[in-house]
């Protein structure tokens, strides 16, 4: 069983003092620290020498840690290489092996190898490991997309669920579902038989989603990342365990909830919350869009996050047909119904033809347009009425010069205007794609590809988010600066330009 203890706990006067004096650029890096020595002797060594004279902070944390630093960053671009031969030779510094457990410090070890996104961080994320493995596999590297898995469901067996990464202070929260789309990835290239061997971890994953909802009830909808909306029905929220400020943002969550009115632990949770979301931050969990301390992620009921269980019950239907359990089999494709008609009755909005956001505290849509709400189509949810007149919708208000925009919203916050990422060009793409817009499929793939060029032209870098408004201009917004690497980039990026090999 894996138990690790949050850097604050495990060095509770250090850690928070390092974190509220900045001593750090990033306060991600003091949260991974690795130690010298064991966490009782760096306490003791703290504790004895803090208010002497002359005791310099930084001057400690050197001498009783050490800083990761992004393999990335050693990676020199050969200019002469083309974007693909780039992403190739970039795969090496971006993989790490089985870890080897370090006492004190944040990472979770791992039993297999696995790969990082880039910069800044360090560690396996769980949405992004997806959007990876399709360049992955583009690549040929079959057996490091199942070792990836593998350590998902080592991950899920030894504490129930996937966390955010493969850190202590991600303990309390998981991110986008996307298990169950990388169990069919590898179901495409392994055959059916890979359903018997997580079919286990898959149901784990499901209960981890819906604990909670034999506790909740028409008049307390809410409990851990359920919601009832009906009698024995049922939607789902993201929404973390703690309420306390990040360890790896300490002193930014506790400057934010000094400069509002709101409660603390209310303001922690959905920050929280939005991280478990992978969209943080954003104006779309935000009452007030320019305004982060009105964020509300416990609240309202994502279409995306929605869309994934129900892709995940229709996956687990799957793997128990395969392994001859009928009866359970149809009870997963009828729950996966059940949520496809609360997806239609929730989330879309007949006036605008797309896919909102729902608040269920107050029983109404929200105002964010976001490309979260092409997701029922990438998973084939919607009719064909409601598939033509939602993409007329993204191409209208989210199709940029660059592909497809996070939100409509300029809020300073680095999932909004005026940036896109992969993850959500690749669900636009598989969007068109399934409801036939051939002249989409093409803007996206074509968009977005031709904005990666551009900027590993100008700077020799695959980036982490791009802006597509102004192709010219380098994305920002967000808690740090723009991260190059980028395990989703490389992996979107070649699975499109494979696709378009191959018209």
């Amino acid at each position: 069983m894996i138990y690790l203890t949050l850097p604050e706990e495990t060095y509770p006067s250090l850690f928070k003092d390092a974190a509220m004096a900045s001593v750090l650029a990033d306060g991600k890096i003091l949260a991974d620290a690795i130690p010298l020595f064991t966490p009782h002797e760096i306490n003791l060594n703290y504790e004895s020498r803090k208010d002497s004279l002359g005791f310099d902070l930084l001057d400690f944390l050197k001498e009783h840690f050490t800083f990761g630093v992004a393999h990335s960053s050693d990676f020199v671009t050969n200019k002469s290489h083309s974007i693909e031969e780039h992403i190739d030779t970039l795969w090496p510094f971006l993989t790490r092996n089985a870890d080897v457990h370090i006492a004190g410090s944040s990472l979770i070890s791992l039993p297999y190898k696995y790969v990082v996104p880039g910069g800044r961080f360090n560690e396996i994320y769980y949405w992004d490991s997806y959007f990876t493995m399709l360049g992955l596999r583009v690549a040929g590297k079959d057996d490091l997309i199942e070792s990836m898995i593998d350590n998902f469901a080592y991950l899920i067996s030894e504490i129930g669920f996937i966390p955010n990464g493969n850190r202590s202070y991600f303990l309390s929260r998981s991110q986008p579902p996307f298990f169950a789309m990388m169990v069919a990835l590898l179901v495409e290239i392994k055959g059916n038989d890979v359903y018997a061997k997580y079919l286990n971890v898959l149901q784990k994953e499901y209960d981890f989603w819906m604990d909670g909802s034999e506790e909740t009830s028409e008049i307390n909808m809410a409990k851990n990342h359920v919601v009832q909306v009906g009698e024995n029905q049922y939607l789902n929220r993201y929404w973390d365990q703690l309420a306390t400020p990040r360890s790896e943002m300490y002193r930014d969550d506790v400057h934010l909830s000094s400069q509002c009115e709101r409660e603390k632990e209310a303001l922690y949770s959905d920050l929280r919350g939005a991280c478990e979301s992978g969209w943080d931050f954003s104006s779309r969990w935000c009452e007030r869009p320019l305004e982060l301390d009105t964020i509300k992620t416990s609240s309202i009921l994502p279409v995306d996050l929605n869309c994934l269980l129900y892709n995940l019950e229709l996956v687990l239907s799957k793997a128990y047909a395969h392994s001859g359990q009928l009866e359970i089999s149809v009870s997963f494709e009828e729950k996966a119904e059940g949520r496809k008609a609360l997806i239609q009755k929730y989330f879309w909005n007949e006036e605008d033809g797309y896919y909102i956001d729902y608040q269920f505290i107050k029983g109404i849509n929200t105002n964010a347009i976001t490309a979260a709400g092409i997701f029922p189509l990438a998973f084939g949810i919607s009719d064909d009425a409601q598939g033509k007149r939602c993409l007329s919708y993204l191409k209208e208000h989210l199709l940029k010069d660059g592909g497809i925009l996070t939100t409509t919203i300029e809020s300073g916050q680095q999932w909004d205007a005026p940036n896109g990422w992969a993850p959500l060009q690749w669900m636009a793409f598989r969007a068109a794609l399934n409801y036939g817009d051939d002249v989409l499929v093409s803007e996206i793939s074509n968009r977005w590809t031709k904005l990666i060029e551009s900027t590993f032209q100008n700077t020799g870098k695959l980036m982490e988010k791009y802006n597509v408004v102004n192709t010219n201009l380098e994305s920002g917004g967000g808690e740090y600066p723009v991260q190059d690497g980028f395990g989703w980039t490389n992996g979107v990026y070649m699975a499109m330009v494979d696709w378009m090999k191959r018209q």
